[in-house]
């Protein structure tokens, strides 16, 4: 990360434009501090895409747009898409030319930088602007390993770079928000804790999304409980007839990244507020 991070940082001094990838499902948990102050440094103007929003909860997603687009600490051009979508991702030539009409000529061509951390679809935004499949792309985390500079269009060039994550997690739910949607790898947070706050946030605010897709009466269970539900729905057992945890855990974090569940948000301008404003107090 350390080498990714100095690698970025001299390609930026040669960009004009920085499209940060965010997973429109945990925006803010999913935007890394070190990417902005790089860029800040360097006065590089942002784009912010909030990649994934065919997973994301549609009133979240135009909630955060609204955030980024009025938020005096943010206040920055965002655009909600689906990479796995091309005809999507092409509207960001467009978006970005804006953010830096000095280079709008064949003379001094608009160079473009993506940055974001590990799995949130980098190389997937790289693949539908090219029309064809120049970076690996997988659902798991770094697997991009280098940087790599094409040409994108006439007069626009485009560079791919490593996830980056930054070195300490602030907020734990953060971390849990993060493991949840594969940002971050197995090792960092064991998948059965994951599952259950995971378990928890959907019971507080996708009840019915759970309750058809396992097809349970959730009212009243915890994390805990609707772990052993869906197990017990899934056939999740160990020799002798326990609940095997750590499948049961893996049935709904897959269920949750696919979109299997349906379209669900981590987290809205008012949950990062009231996290906030719960750290500031403690």
């Amino acid at each position: 990360m350390t080498q990714a991070r100095k690698k970025a940082a001299e390609t930026l001094a040669q960009t004009d434009v920085v499209i940060e990838v965010l997973d429109a499902r945990l925006p803010e948990a999913s935007r890394n501090p070190m990417i902005r102050a790089l860029r800040e440094f360097r006065q590089r103007p942002c784009l912010r895409v909030l990649n994934k929003s065919d997973l994301a909860d549609p009133a979240a997603t135009a909630a955060w747009l609204d955030f980024y687009r009025t938020n005096p600490e943010h206040k920055t051009q965002a655009v909600a898409l689906s990479c796995k979508k091309p005809g999507e991702a092409m509207k960001l030539i467009g978006l970005c030319r804006r953010l830096a009409p000095h280079r709008d000529d064949l003379t001094k061509p608009l160079r473009l930088i993506i940055m974001g951390i590990p799995n949130v679809g980098k190389s997937t935004l790289m693949n539908a602007l090219l029309k064809k499949r120049v970076a690996a792309v997988g659902d798991e985390p770094a697997v991009t390993k280098s940087q790599q500079t094409l040409d994108l269009a006439p007069g626009v060039t485009l560079t791919d770079t490593p996830g980056l994550m930054w070195p300490r997690i602030e907020y734990e739910t953060d971390g849990f928000m993060l493991a949840a949607s594969h940002a971050i790898g197995v090792n960092a947070v064991p998948e059965v804790e994951v599952a259950f706050f995971l378990g928890n946030l959907l019971l507080e605010r996708y009840p019915a999304l759970l309750a058809a897709r396992y097809h349970l009466d959730v009212a009243g269970l915890d994390g805990v409980a609707l772990l052993e539900a869906v197990g017990d729905k899934r056939g999740c057992r160990v020799k002798g007839g326990g609940l095997d945890s750590e499948k049961a855990a893996r049935v709904l974090l897959t269920d949750y990244r696919s979109g299997a569940l349906g379209r669900v948000s981590l987290e809205t301008p008012a949950t990062r507020a009231a996290l906030l404003a719960t750290q500031e107090a403690s």
